[in-house]
């Protein structure tokens, strides 16, 4: 009984010497990206798309009150086929403002595969140099506080997927 004690304190001092000599560090990404040339030079040519964009989306918007302004002042005059025709080139103008503004700023628009494709270049440089870092400075863990907490690098040896999986293949 005696030696089960002793054992499992052993083990239990052991496993906090080991938890103890884990490395954790952590990083401000955001600070990194924005501190880099080549971010800043990504974020210029981003505004760039973005200002040309607003600027065709503020004429599309001038032509559209310039045509209701026009129906409006005409519209008694108008036969009813002819205020019928000006009544749906406002509607497709509408539309046609509306579906550029998702094309270029909606969920899947220009505006955020610009974004990536400019961005990615910048972002993997960050990532590969935190793992350098890491790895040089003999880091377990990095952890990027910018953001939720995202954990940026782990030593392989503590990763327990394969562990798990065949624990629940043996079940």
């Amino acid at each position: 009984m005696k030696a089960r004690t002793l054992i499992a304190a052993f083990i239990v001092l052991l496993g906090g010497i080991l938890y103890a000599q884990q490395k954790i560090g952590y990083v401000d990404s955001k600070m990194i990206i924005e501190s880099m040339q080549d971010a800043q030079d990504a974020q210029k040519t981003l505004d760039n798309f973005v200002g040309q964009w607003k600027q065709e989306i503020s004429q599309l918007n001038d032509s559209l009150n310039q045509m209701k302004d026009d129906y409006e002042k005409k519209k008694l005059i108008l036969t009813e086929n002819i205020r019928k025709q000006k009544e749906q080139d406002i509607a497709s103008l509408e539309k046609r403002i509306g579906d550029y503004k998702n094309s270029k700023f909606g969920e899947n628009g220009e505006y955020f595969q610009k974004q990536n494709e400019l961005m990615k270049p910048v972002q993997d440089k960050v990532f590969k140099a935190i793992q350098d870092v890491a790895k040089e400075d003999d880091y377990d863990f990095v952890i990027d506080r910018s953001s939720e907490l995202l954990l940026l690098y782990m030593n392989e040896k503590y990763d327990l997927t394969s562990a798990v999986i065949k624990k629940l293949e043996n079940k």
